[in-house]
């Protein structure tokens, strides 16, 4: 089994066992999310987020994307994923929505190439930063949640060139990347709990 794989089954396995811990709470105290910039590029993903307090949670989130046409040496293929702690503000905060601050880790792989010079990572690169964000309640058990990652990523690649039927090492390199490393635009779906009132309040 792959390693994103298992992550997968481990966000699976953990819905269940959560909200069952949590089923007597008034407020949601998981989430399941989704990033739709992720899917737009057509690199489907699934993240779990779980309250740690009033005003903490973590989350997990993991990406998969596995395309490509031999005949026209294209290739968009990625997978990897997230690990973040959040802080919501405010002291009278509902977990999930309003302003927040975090800071993540990453782990990422990837080969691209579309029809001329291809980028291949040779193994997983790592990074992390921190993030700011915003989410906003858009039903009863639905958020949208806005958030933007400023850090580090790096990791060794390779660059190639198709030939033919080949695929011909140009160069391996060291990336070094200081700057945006996560974005996110999530639609958010409250679990457990009995979710919130139509006015976006606790019940």
């Amino acid at each position: 089994m792959s390693k994103f794989a298992q992550f997968v089954v481990w966000l699976l396995l953990l819905i269940p066992v959560t909200v069952k811990a949590q089923t007597e709470s008034k407020q949601s105290l998981v989430a399941l999310k989704t990033n739709l910039l992720y899917d737009v590029l057509l690199v489907p993903n699934i993240g779990i987020e779980v309250s740690l307090g009033k005003q903490w949670t973590v989350a997990g989130e993991g990406m998969l994307a596995w395309w490509s046409s031999d005949n026209r040496h294209r290739y968009w293929q990625t997978y990897g994923g997230y690990l973040t702690v959040r802080r919501y503000l405010g002291t009278n905060q509902t977990p999930f929505t309003g302003h927040h601050v975090g800071a993540y880790g990453l782990a990422l792989t990837y080969d691209v190439e579309w029809g001329g010079k291809g980028y291949q990572a040779s193994k997983f690169g790592f990074g992390g930063g921190l993030e700011y964000g915003y989410s906003m309640a858009v039903g009863r058990r639905l958020n949208l949640d806005f958030s933007l990652g400023i850090g580090y990523q790096g990791g060794e690649y390779k660059e190639y060139e198709p030939q033919g039927d080949r695929y011909m090492w140009q160069a391996t390199r060291q990336r070094h990347w200081f700057g945006p490393t996560k974005a996110e635009v999530s639609l958010v779906w409250l679990l457990g709990g009995s979710g919130r009132s139509k006015k976006g309040g606790d019940k």
